[in-house]
């Protein structure tokens, strides 16, 4: 079964650090989220988890980068 960037049976190695990187950073935005009830942070943290399962290791780098940069910026001007 081919998944575009992944083929069943064959997982890229630089694809499972950044996913497990980006998915640690994630549900620590989630966490934070659900715990001081704070839905900027935690809806971004359930994107950046849905980015980290099905991107390229690239990809969700840059994605997850710019998630984080939302995040904060939309916190910052009160949302």
């Amino acid at each position: 079964m081919n998944f575009g960037h992944l083929n069943l049976g064959q997982l890229n190695q630089s694809f499972l650090w950044a996913s497990c990187l980006w998915g640690a950073v994630a549900s620590g935005y989630m966490a934070y989220g659900w715990k001081q009830r704070h839905i900027t942070a935690f809806i971004g943290g359930l994107v950046m988890m849905a980015v980290a399962c099905f991107l390229p290791a690239l990809t969700m780098s840059a994605i997850s980068l710019f998630i984080m940069l939302a995040v904060w910026w939309l916190s910052k001007h009160g949302y």
